[in-house]
């Protein structure tokens, strides 16, 4: 794992005396989820004397059924991360093509496995001696989603690359991407899912994958016995018995994502890349993203998130989510008054 990962809240509480406003996680902060806590309160003895299945074969039922595919065709993770994994290692030794800029750990999954690493920039470019393609869709850090035709087409014409979609944000956009049901019918596609991200539970750790049964049987093969633990298995089924209910108002945070996207597009030096979720990448001309983040968490308690050590941007990039508006707006003045 590279060093400035994702969300590190963990290193900074110690630094404010102040309640700290995390922008650099893609969890939303209006996510409700008094039920779940309520409930797990319950279930604690059981989290605490008992074993889980060694493998999640009921909440992997349950979730075949929700997307209507075989069970043989869902595997239940550790969050989305474990999946990213278990396909290095299953396919390891193999030459991996990276679109970028990028969640990291696909390279550092696929180094770990003995890839062979290459990245590319543009769907148009993918290197002709490619085995797998990691793809992030909707992409983390731009926002950016690739519309189903154009994957379509990808696949369909490279039928020797096996492609790995991760689609760990799909709760937090409206435009179209592969079900699980479309997936499955393609022997050279793996689509990765998080239900941390959607129910922002990033403590508990709980994503799945979703292929066609020959792929699945080549990582289940390999997996770790309870690498899911009884908390997180809990936590899928008490979803799916409401049917993996809605506890966000997505399209509200999507629009308030792009209202906080236009008012710092306003502030002079700073460029906003369009998005087409409530998360986006951001470029300050006259400081590095390292420095406006200091400045953020010491006099304001805001933390937003360095992308400069994704492949392909610089040291002024980083990457905010949008959360509540009220704290939204104490980002817009806050940055306002860093960078008059």
């Amino acid at each position: 794992m590279i060093n400035g990962h994702g969300d590190d809240l963990y290193r900074y509480r110690h630094l404010s005396s102040k309640e700290i406003i995390n922008f650099s996680s893609n969890v939303c902060a209006g996510t409700n989820r008094q039920g779940l806590e309520e409930y797990l309160q319950k279930m604690l003895p059981i989290f605490i004397g008992e074993y889980p299945e060694p493998e999640p074969y009921q909440l992997a039922e349950r979730l075949a059924l929700y997307h209507d595919v075989s069970t043989q065709e869902v595997l239940v993770t550790h969050g989305a991360t474990e999946g990213i994994y278990l396909v290095a290692q299953a396919f390891s030794g193999k030459n991996s093509a990276i679109l970028q800029p990028t969640f990291n750990e696909y390279a550092d999954a696929t180094k770990v496995f003995g890839h062979q690493v290459s990245s590319f920039f543009s769907l148009g470019e993918i290197p002709d001696n490619a085995d797998l393609v990691w793809l992030c869709n909707p992409n983390n850090p731009t926002g950016r989603v690739w519309d189903i035709p154009t994957l379509r087409f990808l696949i369909e014409s490279h039928p020797d690359i096996l492609f790995v979609i991760d689609q760990s944000y799909e709760y937090f956009t409206e435009k179209g991407l592969f079900s699980s049901a479309e997936a499955v019918y393609w022997d050279n596609v793996i689509l990765l899912h998080s239900m941390t991200k959607r129910y922002a539970i990033p403590g508990i750790r709980l994503g799945y994958i979703t292929a066609n049964a020959i792929l699945l049987n080549k990582i289940r093969a390999i997996r770790m016995p309870w690498s899911v633990n009884g908390m997180a298995i809990t936590t899928g089924m008490y979803y799916l018995e409401q049917n993996l209910p809605i506890t966000l108002d997505v399209r509200a945070q999507i629009l308030e994502g792009k209202r906080l996207a236009e008012k710092l597009s306003k502030i002079d030096g700073l460029t906003i890349e369009p998005s087409d979720t409530h998360f986006f990448l951001a470029h300050y001309e006259y400081m590095t993203a390292a420095r406006l983040k200091e400045q953020l968490l010491v006099q304001n308690g805001l933390l937003i998130r360095d992308a400069s050590n994704f492949v392909g941007l610089n040291s002024g990039h980083f990457r905010i989510a949008a959360q509540l508006k009220e704290h939204n707006d104490k980002l817009i003045t806050a940055i306002r008054h860093i960078t008059k």
